[in-house]
C-alpha cells in the first residue's frame, strides 16, 4: 500500500464524533487553516476557506456604478432579441455584440496579452423558436493560466432579450435583469481580472440564443467538449439583478444556486453506481455549490448562499443545462426571489404598475455583491490545484476500515491532500483530515456509514473542490 497512512477509529469515533455531539461544533482535525475561522459567518462549514488578502482586494474594486453603466447601456439598444438586427449599429442584438466585444477587447489590452477576446459564431439551422436561420454569436474573454492552462473555468450571462412574445423581434425588450445583470458581472470580473495572474484559465463569457433555447450556451459547451477541453466549473449568472420580489419583499443579501443531484450526463453504469452507494447529493454540482458556500459565504462578499437542490426552477432552464449535458460540472446563480413583471413582458403601464425589463427595476449594489460571489468562486478555482481524479474508495475486500485513493495532480505548487467526511444524512462535509503529499489513505472509519470526499491543497492554502470517490477494486 505505497503512500498510505492510518487513522485509528478511537480517534474519529469516540474524540471526534463524542465533541461534536457535546459541542454541536463540526471537529476538524489537523491545522485550523482548513476550518471555518473567527472573520467568516456564523454555520459555516468545516471546509471554509478564509479569503485571502489578495482576494479581498480584488472584490473590494467591483465598482457598482460600472455595473449600472453596463446594464444600461444594454438596455439602451432597445431589443436584443436573438432575431433582431445585426447589422443595426445602434438598435438589436448585433449593435449589442459589437459593443460587448469591443469593451472586452478594452479589457484585454491591459493583460499583457493574457487575455484574448473572439466572436464564437456560427449559423443556426431553423428549429424551436428559430424560424430562419439565424447567425448566433458568442463573446469570449479568455484569460489564460500561468501554471494550469488547460484547465479550465467559465463565468457566463446572456445578452439577448425578449418580451411577452417570444418571437416577437421587434419591440422593446430592454433586458435589464434579465440578463443584462449576469452579462454585467461577466464583463466586471473580465475587467478586473484582466490585470492579475491567475493560474488556470478562466473564461467570461456573454452568450446569445438564450432565449430561444439555450443555443450560445449549447454551441459554447459543445465546442469545448469537441476540443476536449478540460471545464472543471460553469457558472451561468442568470437573472440577478434585484433581491426584491414581486410583493416589494426584499431579501438584498442572500443569493440562489441551482446545483443537480443526479447528473444530467450520467451513464447507465453511473447510474448503477450512484444507487449502489448513495451519491444523489454527492454529483459534480453539488460538490461546486459547496465550495461556493465555503470560498463565498463570508464576509468578503456580505453574501448567503442558498444552494438549492434542483437542476433549475420550475418550467425554466438556463445556460448551465448544456454544459450539464455535456458532462461538465456546472451550476445556476439566480437572485431569490423574483418579479415576473420585470421579466419577458412588453414595456407598458397597466392598472398603473409599470411592465418591462427595465433598468430602474435592478439594484446594482446587489448586482455588484453577486459579482463578488462569482469573483471569490472562480478566483479560488483559478489559484487552487484542480479537483482531484480517479478518487477511489477501495472495495476489493471487506472491512471496516475505509481506504481511498487517488492519483496525484501535477501543479507545482502542490502541497497535498484532505479527506473530508460527513454523515450520509448531513448536507455539508462536517470532518476535514490533513493527510499530506500522498496518493491512499487509510480510515477505521465504515465506508458503509459515512461519505467521504478527497480535496488538494496547495501551498498557499487554496483548496479544491471535493471530488467524491467511486467504489474500485484497486
Amino acid at each position: 500500500m505505497p503512500n498510505s497512512s492510518h487513522s485509528s477509529r478511537r480517534t474519529f469515533l469516540t474524540a471526534s464524533a463524542a465533541a461534536a455531539a457535546a459541542t454541536g461544533v463540526a471537529v476538524v482535525a489537523g491545522t485550523p487553516a482548513a476550518a471555518a475561522t473567527d472573520d467568516q459567518l456564523a454555520g459555516a462549514p468545516a471546509t471554509a476557506q478564509r479569503p485571502s488578502r489578495e482576494l479581498r482586494a480584488l472584490l473590494r474594486e467591483i465598482d457598482p456604478a460600472r455595473i449600472e453603466a453596463t446594464v444600461r447601456a444594454l438596455a439602451a439598444f432597445g431589443t436584443r432579441h436573438t432575431l433582431s438586427s445585426q447589422d443595426d449599429p445602434n438598435r438589436g442584438i448585433g449593435a449589442a455584440r459589437d459593443w460587448i466585444h469591443a469593451e472586452m477587447q478594452g479589457y484585454a489590452a491591459a493583460s499583457n496579452g493574457r487575455m484574448t477576446v473572439e466572436l464564437q459564431s456560427y449559423v443556426q439551422a431553423p428549429a424551436s423558436r428559430i424560424p430562419t436561420a439565424t447567425r448566433i454569436t458568442n463573446v469570449l474573454a479568455t484569460l489564460r493560466g500561468s501554471v494550469s492552462p488547460d484547465r479550465v473555468y467559465v463565468v457566463s450571462g446572456h445578452y439577448d432579450s425578449r418580451c411577452t412574445d417570444v418571437m416577437d423581434a421587434t419591440s422593446d425588450a430592454p433586458g435589464a435583469d434579465d440578463d443584462a445583470s449576469g452579462v454585467a458581472v461577466a464583463m466586471e470580473l473580465a475587467r478586473l481580472m484582466a490585470t492579475r495572474r491567475t493560474e488556470a484559465t478562466i473564461v467570461f463569457a456573454a452568450v446569445a440564443g438564450e432565449e430561444q433555447g439555450l443555443y450560445g450556451a449549447a454551441h459554447m459547451a459543445g465546442e469545448f467538449k469537441a476540443a476536449g477541453v478540460n471545464v472543471q466549473a460553469m457558472f451561468t449568472n442568470d437573472i440577478v439583478g434585484s433581491g426584491t420580489a414581486d410583493d416589494g419583499t426584499r431579501d438584498p443579501y442572500a443569493l440562489r444556486l441551482f446545483a443537480e443531484g443526479v447528473p444530467t450526463a450520467e451513464t447507465a453504469d453511473q447510474a448503477n453506481t450512484r444507487r449502489s452507494v448513495g451519491g444523489e447529493n454527492d454529483s459534480p454540482p453539488r460538490q461546486l455549490g459547496r465550495f461556493v458556500r465555503d470560498v463565498a459565504d463570508n464576509d468578503a462578499t456580505g453574501m448567503r448562499i442558498r444552494v438549492i437542490y434542483r437542476r433549475d426552477r420550475y418550467l425554466r432552464g438556463g445556460d448551465h443545462i448544456p454544459f450539464l449535458q455535456q458532462g461538465y460540472p456546472a451550476a445556476r446563480f439566480t437572485e431569490p426571489h423574483e418579479d415576473y413583471a420585470h421579466q419577458h413582458q412588453d414595456v407598458r403601464v397597466a392598472d398603473g404598475k409599470q411592465y418591462g425589463d427595465l433598468p430602474e427595476f435592478c439594484d446594482f449594489d446587489y448586482i455588484a455583491r453577486v459579482a463578488r460571489v462569482n469573483g471569490a468562486a472562480v478566483w479560488t478555482l483559478a489559484q487552487a490545484p484542480g479537483t482531484p481524479t480517479q478518487v477511489r474508495i477501495l472495495t476489493a475486500v471487506l472491512t471496516n476500515a475505509t481506504q481511498l485513493a487517488w492519483t496525484r495532480g501535477s501543479e507545482p505548487d502542490l502541497a497535498g491532500y484532505e479527506v473530508v467526511w460527513r454523515e450520509t444524512t448531513a448536507p455539508e462535509w462536517t470532518h476535514v483530515v490533513p493527510v499530506g503529499d500522498v496518493t491512499s489513505y487509510t480510515l477505521d472509519i465504515s465506508k458503509d456509514n459515512v461519505f467521504f470526499g478527497v480535496r488538494a491543497v496547495d501551498r498557499d492554502g487554496h483548496r479544491s473542490p471535493v471530488a467524491f470517490p467511486v467504489p474500485a477494486s484497486s
